[in-house]
């Protein structure tokens, strides 16, 4: 057997692994001129051309994450794993109940076919702290202590900035609204899959309880590498890409991959030069390979060629 990823851009991937298709986040529709991978006529795919999904996993509430949640859902027998607040807005949406499983954290579900995932409480990239997207070797200090109510406002200039892309934009970030969370991110989540090939951890946002982090030990790790990274709910005093290398130092992987790193929103995100990331990942762990993939070029990471 193998496990193999296919990219969909932003944070969303295809884990086809024992048999199983598992969807990592379901954010697939995208605006003209934004990266993403086409369909045979040269358009974006949408959330609508998936029909095959057994379980659809998804890290946190942003429009970014969930939406196309609620198609994937409505064409599959799939079902939904996510915090409460990804589960209350998809019952909204439509989705039934009773094919979706709330977790917070601490929670580890049977997927069958000798595949479970476990749960863990993470953070959400302090998206607060920035405008527009910096590149990974863009060192970012202070910000230190602020507030709740601070953050919010500064949040505030974020929307401002999504709101000015454009007319498409606008109509994009309208129709995604089924995936808007009002509450925020609902509480982001990180998930490890233990599979017969091996285990894979999966990140969605650049943010991380390190003490949750330091005791595991995946052979492969999506790490989300967007944004400033927000290191026990504060930003990181450095660059993104010592965020990304010091995650991968805690959780020693054979491999990583990175997440939300595309130019999925062009005018907020960019597209994120990856040469940085790799020579801090040689630096800190030199025995972790940064293996970039495609959209949707069924790239096997397990098993291990050569063990752990």
């Amino acid at each position: 057997m193998t496990t193999t990823l296919d990219w969909y851009g932003c944070a969303t991937f295809r884990m086809k692994t024992a048999g199983l298709t598992i969807f990592l986040d379901a954010y697939i529709d995208r605006i003209d001129g934004a990266a993403g991978p086409l369909d045979a006529d040269g358009n974006h795919l949408t959330a609508d051309s998936i029909v095959d999904c057994d379980w659809l996993v998804v890290g946190h509430s942003h429009f970014d994450h969930l939406w196309g949640a609620e198609r994937i859902m409505a064409n599959t027998n799939a079902t939904l794993i996510g915090s409460y607040e990804s589960v209350r807005l998809m019952e909204q949406a439509g989705v039934p109940l009773d094919r979706m499983i709330c977790v917070g954290g601490g929670e580890t579900v049977d997927l069958g076919a000798g595949v479970t995932v476990s749960v863990f409480p993470s953070q959400h990239s302090c998206v607060w702290s920035h405008g527009q997207m910096d590149q990974p070797d863009a060192v970012c200090i202070g910000d230190l202590g602020v507030i709740w109510q601070e953050q919010r406002k500064r949040f505030e200039s974020v929307i401002e900035l999504l709101g000015s892309l454009g007319d498409a934009a606008a109509k994009h970030l309208i129709s995604g609204s089924v995936g808007h969370s009002d509450r925020g991110d609902g509480g982001a989540l990180v998930f490890l899959f233990e599979t017969p090939d091996g285990s894979v951890f999966y990140q969605d946002t650049s943010g991380h309880w390190s003490g949750v982090l330091r005791d595991l030990r995946p052979d492969v790790a999506l790490i989300g590498a967007a944004g400033r990274g927000n290191i026990d709910g504060e930003p990181i005093q450095g660059s993104l890409a010592q965020f990304v290398a010091r995650q991968a130092d805690m959780l020693r992987p054979a491999k990583v991959i990175l997440t939300h790193h595309d130019d999925w929103m062009p005018g907020f995100s960019i597209p994120t030069e990856t040469a940085p990331i790799r020579e801090e990942l040689g630096r800190v762990v030199p025995r972790t390979e940064l293996v970039e993939i495609g959209y949707l070029d069924g790239t096997q990471i397990l098993p291990l060629r050569s063990g752990r």
